[in-house]
């Protein structure tokens, strides 16, 4: 039987270290046992879990101690076991009879996989690392995020004046905002991101580890205390974080009934093929879960506003079998058009600040109102950064919040040898591409359990809670010497407190290429082709999880299109 044993003098408070380390294939076949077991709605039949199969290298390829490609690999399975649940309920064939194949080394690639596509036979990584990346967008979505020192470092690790306490600071999308709002000079003459963030660090040290909390709390921007696994797990939004389900869906019971809503049998045989997801999102972790669902087959309409700021090189995977369009809900127009389209959706994913679109009437509650009126359920999915309830449930927070709550980060730096609370993120956007899977999943099993039962659910997908998964007891990490090892068999550079997760993701990408090239290939088995983009020819990851059932496997018919992409007058499939 796996076990772990506390590992506090190693990785910190509240840490569990594998006693016995097994193979990565075997390890995810436990750990997705663990993940079904845990998941309300999800099948606890052993025949139905019986039908997958791991396979993959036995080795960890990420640095550091968290097992984020086993983690990814075991929910990536659970949607493969879902879909041939709604493939039973579609076809009539027993989801007992088909099979699910996930490549523990293909979910571990999928973590990085917005820098592992090619466009005209270039690399993303190499394309980002010489500048030529931004040459090859005809619109600018990115509005100046990122530049200059300051800019660039507005989003970093710090150290407060609080010893052995560090923050991590958010520039969010406008990284004037938040220095200016802590006195610091936009226009000093920097030279370099390390002057940059040399500067800011001057700046933040006056600063208490509390002081930043409130300071921020109080003006609405992003930012977290560097927590242990343990000081986050006594923090009161830390319990009441951990009273919800990783894979956390609710029937709305108290809304108004409606009907069981069947399957569509298409001539398109994957199992979400004719369903009409919206999604409202922005980033990594919100697009993950359209992208997923319209991997499965889901009609997937994105929704952006074109004076938002969003991460150009994004569009370039995230936006896979999806169609686009450019809705401003401030504009009266824009707003009846986007509810003409909303009314027909079976889904609606929305990843803005929890709760924000309550008062422009697409909240939770307008929307059940909006189904019971049609008589036909809707899946509500929220995506956010601290979860359904508790103090910070309305705050705004992006991926390296999560990873700063939640103890990840100040692992990583335990791990990297660094003194006590220096934090250092994980070398991949891992709580933003978990929280879209696990978004995903809710939304699948919603659906299953709509065409069973009828009636409307709502899911709420958090980076926080995808992030703790990762410093679990019953996952584990792995020891000191097994995350040498990696390291040494990769030759990975050390990532630093200062480091933006484009820079570390680069990184990481450099050290697979040594090891495994064949893996990162334009030809290799985990990519798939398309001809004809508005970018040129492309090459991307394909999806992870493999049914036996090849027509119903999934995988996206489109290309990927930039943001905003059709008229405003694109109607549903």
């Amino acid at each position: 039987m796996h076990q772990t044993i506390p590992g506090d003098d190693v990785y910190g408070p509240g840490t569990y270290i594998d006693q016995t380390v097994l193979p990565v294939p075997e390890d995810t076949r436990r750990v997705f046992e663990i993940l079904a077991s845990r998941t309300p709605g999800f099948t606890q039949d052993p025949a139905l879990w019986n039908t997958v199969k791991f396979e993959g290298r036995p080795d960890p390829m990420v640095p550091g101690p968290m097992k984020s490609p086993v983690v990814a690999a075991a929910l990536h399975a659970m949607c493969g076991v879902v879909a041939n649940e709604l493939l039973e309920l579609r076809d009539g064939k027993s989801a007992k009879e088909s099979t699910v194949t996930v490549n523990t080394d293909h979910a571990g690639l999928w973590l990085a996989s917005t820098f592992t596509a090619f466009v005209n036979g270039k690399d993303i990584s190499e394309l980002a690392r010489t500048k030529e990346l931004a040459g090859i967008f005809d619109r600018d979505f990115e509005k100046g995020f990122g530049v200059g020192p300051l800019a660039g470092r507005a989003t970093a690790l710090y150290p407060t004046k609080d010893a052995g306490i560090w923050y991590q600071l958010h520039g969010s999308l406008d990284a004037s905002k938040t220095l200016c709002s802590m006195g610091i000079d936009m226009d000093v003459p920097l030279k370099s991101f390390a002057e940059g963030y040399d500067y800011i660090r001057e700046h933040v040290q006056k600063w208490s580890s509390d002081e930043l909390e409130m300071h921020n709390v109080k003006n609405g921007l992003c930012g977290s205390i560097c927590y242990s696994p343990d000081g986050w797990r006594k923090t009161e939004m830390g319990k009441r974080l951990a009273e919800y389900p990783l894979v956390n869906y609710t029937h709305e019971s108290y809304a108004r009934p409606t009907p069981p809503i069947p399957l569509t049998q298409l001539s398109d045989r994957r199992p979400l093929a004719g369903i009409k997801v919206m999604e409202m999102v922005r980033i990594i972790a919100g697009p993950t879960v359209g992208v997923t669902l319209a991997s499965f087959g889901a009609d997937v309409i994105r929704v952006n506003c074109s004076r938002l700021a969003d991460l150009n090189v994004l569009q370039l995977t995230l936006n896979a079998g999806k169609r686009t369009i450019d809705l401003d809900i401030a504009n009266e127009q824009d707003m009846t058009r986007l509810k003409e389209l909303v009314g027909e959706a079976d889904v609606f994913i929305q990843g803005f600040r929890y709760g924000s679109l309550d008062r422009k009437g697409l909240g939770l509650q307008s929307m059940l109102d909006m189904a019971a009126k049609r008589n036909k359920g809707i899946v509500y999915v929220d995506e956010n950064c601290y979860g359904p309830s508790g103090p910070f449930a309305e705050r705004p927070g992006w991926q390296q919040i999560g990873d700063a709550a939640s103890g990840v980060s100040y692992v990583m730096g335990r791990s990297l040898g660094f003194d006590e609370g220096t934090s250092v993120l994980p070398p991949l956007p891992i709580s933003d591409m978990t929280t879209g899977v696990v978004g995903a999943l809710a939304t699948m099993l919603a659906l299953r359990d709509r065409a069973q039962k009828g009636g409307s659910y709502h899911s709420v997908s958090s980076l926080v809670a995808a992030d703790t998964i990762l410093v679990d007891a019953e996952i584990g990490l792995y020891p000191a010497d097994v995350v040498q090892k990696t390291a040494d068999t990769f030759r990975f550079a050390p990532s630093t407190p200062d480091q933006f997760v484009a820079e570390i993701m680069i990184q990481i990408l450099d050290g697979w290429k040594r090891v495994f090239p064949e893996y990162l290939a334009k030809d290799s088995p985990f990519m798939m082709r398309f001809e004809d983009t508005p970018w040129g020819p492309m090459d991307i990851l394909k999806p992870v999880a493999r049914l036996d059932d090849e027509d119903a496997s999934p995988t996206w018919t489109e290309s990927p299109v930039p943001n905003c992409h059709h008229d405003q007058s694109l109607i549903w499939k």
